[in-house]
């Protein structure tokens, strides 16, 4: 459900084959939330090892990891990091942080025509691969929770989130380029931005996206 628009800049609107999602559970594959598609990204810079964890330095600040508490709320539900699209058919050979990026490509390329968004934050394929080629993202990087928490990090920069400290970029403007990235989020309308394409629909109220954004940052937004 993560943002990369399909119809694509690097990422576009999210592609048809990519509706609702499957989560693998603790003992299995559990139906999860179904928010969106993951739709947009425009990653740039940073080195990553080739074993459990990405060697990234986090922008700094408990906003970040609360964000993307949030974001996992609307995107993945119950199985977070192991979360896998709802209308896969054929499901990775196992639980999405124990593959390698490698791995989870392969499985991609060997299951055309069905969903592939996975992990704690959706990612889409054609995201996925644009942020693996623009962070050099090994092959045999493993797809831990500190590989995709780095992804999801690139994402939120990627929305505005360095203009939106800086006060260059409202609250509400920050909030709707994020509901541009998850589909999961609702826009000032109350809807998704890409509500009925695909099945999407937001998974939280704008209310509550406020209330969230307000026990983060304080406030009300503007």
């Amino acid at each position: 459900m993560l943002r990369l628009l399909a119809v694509l800049t690097l990422c576009a609107a999210p592609a048809v084959a990519d509706g609702p999602s499957l989560f693998a559970g603790a003992g299995g594959l559990l139906p999860a939330a179904r928010g969106g598609l993951f739709a947009q990204a425009r990653a740039a810079g940073g080195l990553f090892a080739r074993d459990a964890s990405p060697r990234f330095a986090p922008s700094g600040g408990g906003d970040v990891a609360r964000l993307l508490d949030l974001v996992a709320s609307a995107e993945a539900g119950s199985a977070g990091y192991d979360a896998v699209q709802y209308g896969a058919r054929v499901l990775p050979p196992r639980r999405p942080t124990d593959l390698t990026v490698g791995e989870i490509l392969d499985w991609i390329a060997a299951t055309p025509g069905q969903p592939h968004a996975i992990g704690r934050y959706q990612v889409i394929p054609p995201t996925l691969r644009g942020l693996i080629g623009r962070l050099g993202i090994p092959r045999d990087a493993r797809f831990s929770p500190a590989l995709q928490d780095a992804l999801g990090e690139r994402l939120l920069l990627d929305a505005g989130l360095a203009e939106f400290r800086a006060g260059r970029l409202s609250r509400g403007a920050f909030m709707d380029s994020l509901a541009r990235v998850w589909a999961g989020l609702p826009t000032a309308s109350g809807l998704s931005h890409y509500h009925g394409h695909a099945g999407n629909r937001a998974v939280i109220t704008r209310a509550r996206f406020e209330a969230e954004m307000a026990a983060i940052y304080g406030g009300a937004g503007a």
